[in-house]
């Protein structure tokens, strides 16, 4: 992995879980707590760089810390975005969104629409990691039966 990618030169936020392809990582953002990134670990700019295995190992990985997310956080609503135009790495964004957020209905990058945000439960990180591991293990036992 290179130095000049900020996805390949470090974790890209806490930890949460990892493989050989990919890994999840918690957004230190205490006003939208809950926001994951997961990030293919090889550096891809695009889905399209990935065969298709590789693409659905990927985004079994995004639906289960979205559901992990969800039920965690119980958001309103929750945004999956996958951009790269600053990081040219290929990354999934899971972001929890509530109507009384700073930027709801705007995307979190978008243009603020309150001062402040109410605040949320606490979830510490091995909560959402044990409901993100436990999903892939019961999808991936799924496709085995």
């Amino acid at each position: 992995m290179g130095s000049a990618c900020d996805l390949c030169g470090g974790p890209g936020g806490r930890l949460l879980w990892q493989s050989a392809d990919c890994r999840v990582v918690r957004v230190d953002d205490p006003a939208l707590p809950g926001f994951c990134r997961v990030i293919w670990n090889r550096h891809v700019a695009e889905m399209t760089d990935l065969d298709a295995a590789s693409q659905q190992t990927l985004m079994r990985v995004v639906f289960a810390v979205e559901t992990a997310v969800r039920k965690c956080f119980a958001p309103d609503k929750v945004n999956l975005a996958s951009f790269g135009n600053v990081v040219p790495h290929l990354h999934w964004h899971v972001i929890p969104r509530w109507r009384d957020d700073r930027h709801f209905p705007e995307p979190i990058w978008g243009r603020q629409q309150r001062e402040s945000t109410p605040a949320r439960a606490t979830v510490e990180d091995a909560m959402l990691t044990a409901i993100i591991t436990g999903e892939l293990a019961r999808e991936e036992n799924s496709h085995e039966q």
